[in-house]
């Protein structure tokens, strides 16, 4: 089977910043906090979608949610990008699923919430998707919104623990199990 070409499938494409030097690990190398969070995209038939681009910000383990520049810097040698410094806590990661839909991130227990905000995009979707990824722990029992869902609403947005610091997360576009997705209009 051949893949689809620009004319047999929906817009856009995501090619632009992907991939980028460090893009799925916002946490500096070697950190003793860092945590890994992974997954696979399913689309509504159960299959793995091996396209998808997913976006994850958060704030810092402090609870400082500004930053550190340099996720896509650029160097300024070639004008190619540069990446991450290594160094600083970026709060922002971008990664692609690999063939067979899964995906990584390597980061910081978040400060202040307790989750990371997500943002899906994947074909045949006219515009991206938003959710959270809760790790497990008190912070995640109490989050209001959390609470407001039915229990097996609420346990789409969960992370597990697989190992010591490290959280499996699937998202699921549709199905009976569907990734509760947030509607900010």
């Amino acid at each position: 089977m051949l893949p689809p070409t620009p004319s047999q499938t929906v817009g856009p494409f995501y090619g632009y910043a992907l991939p980028f030097p460090g893009g799925p690990e916002p946490a500096p190398a070697g950190h003793p906090e860092a945590l890994t969070v992974h997954g696979t995209v399913y689309d509504g038939a159960g299959e793995p979608v091996p396209d998808a681009l997913l976006e994850l910000w958060q704030p810092a383990p402090d609870g400082g949610r500004a930053g550190a520049p340099g996720s896509l810097r650029r160097d300024p040698t070639t004008g190619g990008f540069a990446g991450r410094d290594g160094v600083a806590f970026t709060g922002f990661a971008r990664v692609a699923t690999d063939a067979d839909g899964r995906w990584a991130v390597r980061t910081l227990p978040p400060g202040g919430v307790p989750y990371l905000s997500l943002c899906v995009f994947a074909r045949g979707l006219l515009h991206h998707l938003y959710t959270r990824i809760y790790l497990p722990g008190p912070s995640a029992e109490a989050d209001p919104l959390l609470a407001s869902l039915a229990p097996e609403r609420r346990a789409t947005l969960l992370a597990h623990e697989t190992a010591p610091r490290v959280h499996r997360f699937d998202v699921r576009l549709q199905g009976p199990e569907e990734t509760v997705f947030l509607d900010f209009g």
